[in-house]
């Protein structure tokens, strides 16, 4: 099989895109030194919104752009979170993943100007973010903190915070570490305190269908693991069929002996009403498993609760 000279990879033009990019490279450069790369970026629809994603059709605002260049053979490689990949459809005909990359911290921080923790906060505290997982689960546990809306790349959060617009942010740890900003951070949640959206910590590399020479190369970056954890989340989430403004969290937990779980949780928006589930997979395969959790939350009335948020 031949190799590429040269392999083009798009991703969206955020500082935070560019950095998963080049930990790509990165790792494709010690892979494969002979390969040249390039970076080809594009602005989404979802970059340019700073209003509610539900008006440009959800998480695929995010990657709709990126996928068009693909398609259309501007480049060969596209750089995804899987958490904003949409799960609900099919990825568009003609790509597929080629690899999921080894995963990254799944946890939320808090950032807090004075280093205060989340259960340090006064009440009143006006915390600045626009997911409606963080929103639902801190009216859960904190309900005496304000959230405030705020979108925008981390960069843009942490200018607004500065600006006085929030008091403090919820980021995703693995975020501020691609960045180079873990010194903001004043707390790291537990998952019990704040479970991860589906995907979180995951990046995923997406190739043409009939691009073999490239899915190849690609696709010994591929970590087993994250491949089992993303195949079983994202089925998950396929199942429920979620809307962007449905509070589902979850993530998958490969062992070291073999074994894989997956807990996940549905959400009333005011965070009132709390839906779990927790399976071990046993001899389930991965997407097997996201679908018996699925149904186990569907069996609490999970999709009632879907349908019941307006998106």
């Amino acid at each position: 099989m031949s190799v590429p000279e040269l392999i083009r990879i798009v991703t969206r033009s955020s500082p935070m895109a560019l950095a998963q990019v080049e930990r790509v490279r990165t790792e494709l450069a010690a892979l494969r030194p002979e390969i040249r790369t390039e970076v080809v970026p594009v602005t989404t629809s979802g970059d340019r919104w700073m209003g509610d994603l539900a008006k440009l059709g959800g998480k695929g605002a995010f990657t709709k752009e990126v996928d068009a260049a693909l398609l259309a053979g501007e480049a060969d490689l596209a750089v995804h979170c899987v958490k904003d990949v949409p799960a609900d459809r099919p990825l568009p005909a003609g790509t597929t993943f080629a690899a999921f990359l080894a995963r990254d911290d799944i946890r939320d921080a808090l950032v807090h100007p004075d280093g205060l923790t989340l259960d340090q906060l006064p009440p009143g505290t006006r915390i600045g973010t626009s997911s409606v997982r963080r929103i639902a689960q801190l009216a859960a546990s904190h309900p005496e903190l304000e959230c405030v809306p705020m979108r925008g790349n981390a960069n843009r959060r942490l200018e607004k915070l500065a600006a006085g617009d929030a008091d403090a942010l919820l980021l995703a740890v693995s975020g501020l570490e691609r960045i180079g900003r873990t010194d903001v951070i004043s707390e790291v949640l537990s998952v019990e305190a704040m479970c991860p959206p589906i995907g979180a910590g995951i990046l995923a590399l997406q190739c043409r269908q009939d691009d073999v020479e490239t899915i190849d190369v690609v696709s010994e970056l591929g970590d087993p693991n994250a491949y089992r954890e993303a195949t079983a989340e994202r089925m998950f989430l396929h199942v429920l069929q979620g809307h962007c403004n449905s509070p589902i969290a979850g993530y998958a937990t490969a062992e070291r002996g073999g074994e894989l779980s997956l807990r996940a949780k549905v959400f009333t928006p005011d965070g009132k009403r709390v839906l779990n589930a927790h399976e071990w997979a046993g001899p389930l395969d991965p997407a097997t498993l996201g679908t018996s959790v699925a149904v186990a939350l569907l069996r609490q009335g999970a999709r009632e609760l879907i349908d019941g948020i307006a998106h």
